[in-house]
């Protein structure tokens, strides 16, 4: 735990040095995933989608082509969102509705994005590794969010 810690301590002093002088949200998004695929181990895909419309819709990323809409509600992301709440899942083939944008993801991580208690979208990361996100990640990623919040300007 104390390893992952320091991992999403190092991470957001970067992500902070990369992101504290722009509020562009795609700009930052793009460098946010660009370091989350980077640097984490064992993941095959890390990405936003943000709410559009009362639909989710695919924002920057890092990864393989991925599903372009997400209605609130549905699979992973769709859950975060409407939720309001981190999911963390195992097994993705166990998660009831899981959408498969990529066959050999087996485990996801979903933050949602909410800021003036609106949600903005989500920040998802799959791995092809059962099991690879726990609550040091939820909790590092939070921070990550927390990051983009503070600097974004989220409108269009």
């Amino acid at each position: 735990m104390t390893d992952k810690k320091n991992f999403y301590r190092v991470l957001n002093e970067d992500l902070k040095a990369l992101i504290e002088d722009e509020t562009d949200w795609v700009a930052n998004c793009a460098n946010c995933s660009a370091l989350l695929f980077n640097r984490m181990t064992d993941i095959n895909w890390a990405g936003f989608y943000i709410l559009k419309e009362g639909v989710l819709v695919l924002g920057p990323f890092q990864g393989k082509p991925a599903c372009v809409r997400i209605p609130m509600g549905k699979g992973v992301c769709g859950t975060a969102a409407l939720k309001r709440e981190t999911q963390v899942v195992e097994d993705v083939h166990r998660f009831e509705g899981h959408i498969a944008c990529d066959e050999a993801s087996r485990s996801e991580i979903v933050v949602p994005i909410i800021r003036n208690n609106r949600v903005i979208g989500v920040l998802d990361i799959d791995s092809p590794v059962l099991k690879r996100f726990d609550q040091a990640d939820a909790e590092g990623l939070s921070d990550t969010v927390a990051l983009l919040n503070r600097y974004n300007r989220w409108s269009d």
